[in-house]
Formats: structure tokens, C-alpha cells, sequence
């Protein structure tokens, strides 16, 4: 069976913290957002990229920019974007510093031992 063409429409794109908003170009408020966790960011072609949902496979969000210097700009900044990345990079440069200085760098921000414990049982 052929595919059924994807309805193609210009939006402005937003990116803050961890959701994508998307507006009409003609308005001033999101008309929507995305929620950049547990998703998959590929770069389809020269200039356009995806985001898929792990819940969601079947449903893909395809955007086309300009360039494809912007393309890849998009793609490495929404990888960065999750919760997730966040944390285990959390986790990597503490443990990095911790060897350097010899000193966990969130004790002097009252971490406990628990969350310290927490945090370090999540690696991957």
C-alpha cells in the first residue's frame, strides 16, 4: 500500500529546557509542545531531522530547515535536551571531578548520602 503523504505545515520552533514548542507563525502562543524524554532524534536528510517516541514508534514528527549546518545545530541541541542526558551528565562530571579533587562537588550544596547513593545507582 503507498504511504499517506504527510501534511507538511510551517511552524516556528522553540526549544526550552526539555519541550519544543511549536507556534503558527502568525501567533505569539504555542499551539502546542513536545516533550523531549524517552525520544529518538534522527537525521533523515540533508536538512530535515525527526523525533520519535519510544511509546509511539509509528508516530514521527519530521522538520525541515534551512541549511543543513542549522539541521545539525537542531539535532545535537534536542539529544541535549532530555532529563536523562542531564542527569548522567550530572553523574559523569561529578565522578570526574571527584577524582580530581579527591571531594564529591555536591556535598557543599547539602546533598545527602542517600541521594548521592540514589544518583549513582541509576548509571547505565
Amino acid at each position: 500500500l503507498p504511504a499517506v503523504p504527510a501534511v507538511l505545515k510551517k511552524r516556528l520552533v522553540k526549544l526550552v529546557v526539555n519541550f519544543l514548542f511549536y507556534f503558527r507563525t502568525d501567533e505569539a502562543e504555542p499551539i502546542g509542545a513536545l516533550l523531549l524524554e524517552h525520544c529518538k532524534v534522527t537525521k533523515e536528510e540533508e536538512n530535515i531531522f525527526s523525533i520519535s517516541f519510544i511509546e509511539e514508534p509509528e508516530r514521527k514528527y519530521c522538520f525541515e530547515c534551512a541549511t543543513e549546518e542549522q539541521c545539525q545545530e537542531w539535532v545535537e541541541a534536542l539529544k541535549r535536551a532530555s532529563y536523562e542526558f542531564l542527569r548522567r551528565s550530572l553523574i559523569f562530571y561529578r565522578n570526574e571531578i571527584q577524582k580530581m579533587t579527591g571531594k564529591d562537588p555536591l556535598e557543599q550544596y547539602g546533598i545527602s548520602e542517600e541521594a548521592r547513593f540514589q544518583l549513582g545507582a541509576h548509571r547505565q
